[in-house]
């Protein structure tokens, strides 16, 4: 089966994020890296491109001209990544959307509720893939949980608690690393700080793992660090459509904690937890019975967790791996096997109009508001 043609904008030398995508991309050999606009310095970024292994004629010097030159190539990509920062997504998702190209854009998808309710409509209007970089929901064995819930293991689920909060922006001396600054200036982030950056992957992933969507929500937000405009802290109650209760926190200045990612659903008749920092094992406790360690590549897993675990079992698969997960899916989409779990940009606008809510809420001391997309009231 020929390699699918795979293009990524942003993510360049020294990034993040850039390295868990090209690392995930091509980990199964079902995507070849044939173009890339990787730094808004046109020249640093055509020079990485080919150090890369891209052909100087498709290592361009920004996203427009990535556009104009894979808009009409016979061979032209047959998806784009965007790994830039938040103020660009929206632009460059939709305008790759209208040219035809199938887009995976990290998250979050836009800066307003407006603008994710356009890209969900670009992309139905035409036919292309939006998807959206929830990647922790690709964690073998968080689709275990998801499918446990569905097939009623754990009974209706009445409350799910969730959290992302780390440390390593709790440092005041080193608030003005560029690094860490554009996380908390409204110009580069948006409307929300924290909440935006870490607490909507918590968010989705309540979703996820519970099957449905948040419909309420009340907030309270903190700067910590009193230099900053966007919050450094926030706590989130909120209510879903199912009538599930969750609680969420999140924050980047709980010094102590490394990744501070985990989730705990409690339904009628058992409890799951799953921490990112253990990814391989998923707690399972049923009412009245003994806890219990199910194990990623153990034998009896539902299909969605078997088929992304990648190594044997007691090995560990991190990151990048699930990251890996999220380009199998959008291979099978983009081929017309499309799997269910793929995060859409659907979820996109959800997570926006979840952070628009929210900041209303900690505005208004707590009250409660609509966390819902217009387009899905």
């Amino acid at each position: 089966m020929a390699k699918l043609k795979w293009g990524m904008i942003g993510g360049g030398e020294g990034s993040q994020i850039g390295p868990a995508h090209r690392l995930g991309a091509l980990a199964d050999g079902l995507f070849e890296l044939s173009a890339g606009a990787l730094d808004h310095r046109p020249d640093v970024g055509r020079e990485y491109a080919q150090r890369l292994g891209i052909a100087e004629d498709r290592a361009y010097g920004d996203w427009t001209e990535m556009l104009a030159g894979e808009r009409d190539r016979e061979d032209r990509i047959d998806l784009v990544t965007v790994a830039t920062p938040n103020s660009t997504h929206f632009e460059i998702t939709k305008s790759f959307l209208e040219a035809g190209f199938n887009v995976l854009c990290e998250k979050p998808m836009t800066m307003t509720v407006e603008e994710g309710e356009e890209i969900v409509k670009v992309a139905e209007k035409s036919g292309k893939i939006c998807a959206v970089n929830y990647c922790y929901s690709a964690y073998p064995m968080v689709r275990q949980a998801r499918a446990m819930v569905r097939n009623g293991e754990i009974g209706k689920v009445r409350l799910v608690v969730t959290n992302f909060s780390h440390g390593h922006h709790g440092d005041a001396t080193d608030a003005d690393n560029p690094r860490v600054r554009w996380r908390y200036d409204p110009e580069m982030a948006g409307i929300s700080g924290q909440f935006a950056d870490c607490g909507i992957h918590a968010l989705h992933m309540a979703s996820f793992i519970c099957d449905d969507n948040v419909e309420r929500l009340s907030a309270d937000f903190a700067s910590t660090i009193p230099s900053r405009v966007l919050e450094d802290d926030a706590m989130v109650n909120f209510r879903m459509a199912g009538g599930t209760v969750g609680r969420l926190w999140t924050s980047s200045v709980a010094i102590g904690r490394q990744h501070g990612f985990d989730i705990q659903v409690f339904g009628e008749t058992g409890g799951l937890r799953w921490a990112s920092e253990q990814p391989n094992q998923l707690i399972y406790t049923p009412v009245s019975g003994r806890t219990q360690i199910i194990e990623k590549g153990e034998g009896g897993l539902y299909e969605e967790a078997a088929r992304l675990s990648r190594v044997a079992i007691a090995h560990p698969e991190g990151f990048p791996l699930a990251v890996a997960n999220i380009y199998c899916d959008l291979a099978d989409a983009i081929r017309g096997d499309s799997r269910d779990g793929l995060p859409n940009a659907e979820d996109g606008v959800r997570s926006m109009a979840a952070v628009s809510g929210a900041v209303q809420s900690a505005k208004q001391d707590g009250a409660w508001v609509d966390a819902r997309p217009p387009m899905f009231r």
